[in-house]
């Protein structure tokens, strides 16, 4: 995963008083210097030690640290923290960010060691950041008229999560990371419900599973179902009843009057329409079903003739033309197009969740999932030179 990211230096005579007294129980906002020139150690690469200072709240009497920016209570910057965490975003186990900040403590002469157990905090808290500043980003009345969404599994604690990704199919920005119960229907309406309704969607673009169909159909959404997924399923179908039809055909039924040869044909003409979405091809398709419609279903114990299995190849087509070919006329409001494809969404499966977990053997915490990859999806998505420090900062 390529990241541009920059992190803010501490900076020693820079201070930013809170908006309110920090007191739960005051609603201060006049301050007044109480103390100034208060030691306070630090772990940074830059410096040992800054000065803080201590300030009263005019309303309640009570005092408070008000700290140099880049530093909070912790005994390690914001600039260490987010150090931490980009070591890790980079693939390096949180035993081995520890190791190489040991190692350049030893080269640097700063303080700079971390152990594994700070480090995992670390990296937690910006992913749980991340999920707040993302939700935030949604909330602020964004239209999204277009959803990406598709699962994928990772292991946590020896089971097997159900990972929902959602992003946005114009843009590729990922909208939201979560674990879903299982792989029904049921559970994807409910899951991309509050999303779509959130953001307006329109059109949700998936792959050819049904429970997405179910999901689009129950929500009211249009369908783009992912051509990189259906093109090679459907090719791989054709070339293996094609070989059939050629070198070891099934007898003809007896309702039917179609050669082999006209099957193979027939199959040609499937390719065609599959690859070139043609003006005509529902018609096209509408057509081969008729001519095969009559071919009968295997009994109990038998294996489907390739008769049947192009009926059913027909069928299928058919039926979901419209889901296959959406990209070919849809427009959104603002000039928006989509491309026919899923491609958004498995990039950030594989950029958010898949590339961090390949090296990993599994997570132990669910939350750490959710952490993790909303975290690799944030920074993914910023512009050239994000500050970093954002995630962490107390």
């Amino acid at each position: 995963m390529r990241l541009s990211v920059r992190i803010s230096p501490v900076e020693p005579g820079v201070y930013e008083l809170p908006e309110q007294c920090p007191y739960p129980d005051c609603e201060g906002r006049y301050f007044e210097v109480h103390q100034e020139h208060c030691a306070k150690a630090i772990r940074d690469p830059k410096y040992e030690d800054v000065e803080a200072q201590r300030h009263r709240c005019l309303r309640c009497g009570r005092t408070f640290r008000v700290y140099p920016k880049g530093v909070s209570r912790a005994q390690q910057s914001d600039a260490l923290k987010a150090f931490s965490v980009l070591l890790y975003v980079l693939g390096l186990s949180y035993g081995a960010v520890s190791e190489a900040l040991m190692a350049l403590q030893l080269l640097l002469g700063q303080a700079l060691y971390l152990g594994k157990t700070t480090v995992y905090r670390n990296v937690q808290a910006a992913g749980q950041a991340a999920r707040r500043l993302r939700r935030a980003w949604i909330q602020q009345g964004r239209k999204i008229r277009v959803l990406g969404a598709d699962l994928t599994r990772v292991r946590c604690q020896g089971e097997s999560l159900v990972v929902g990704v959602v992003v946005d199919d114009v843009t590729g920005i990922e909208l939201s990371v979560d674990i879903l119960d299982d792989e029904s229907a049921d559970t994807q309406v409910a899951w991309l419900r509050e999303i779509a309704d959130l953001v307006g969607a329109e059109v949700l673009s998936s792959d050819d599973a049904d429970a997405f169909k179910t999901a689009a159909d129950e929500l009211g959404l249009e369908q783009q179902i992912c051509r990189a997924h259906v093109t090679p399923n459907v090719l791989d179908r054709v070339a293996e009843l094609t070989t059939q039809a050629l070198e070891n055909p099934d007898p003809m039924p007896s309702q039917m009057t179609v050669s082999p040869e006209q099957l193979v044909v027939d199959l040609q003409t499937i390719q065609g329409i599959i690859e070139g979405h043609p003006h005509d091809g529902e018609q096209q398709l509408a057509g081969l079903y008729e001519r095969y419609c009559f071919a009968p279903a295997p009994q109990e114990g038998e294996k489907a003739t390739m008769w049947y299995r192009t009926r059913l190849l027909a069928l299928h087509l058919w039926d979901n033309w419209a889901r296959l070919t959406l990209y070919l006329h849809w427009q959104g409001a603002d000039g928006e197009r989509i491309d026919g494809t899923n491609n958004a969404c498995e990039r950030a499966i594989g950029w958010g969740v898949k590339e961090r977990y390949r090296s990993m053997r599994g997570y132990k915490r669910q939350q750490s999932v959710l952490n993790v990859s909303t975290l690799l999806g944030w920074l993914g998505d910023q512009p050239a030179s994000y500050d970093l420090s954002q995630l962490v900062a107390a």
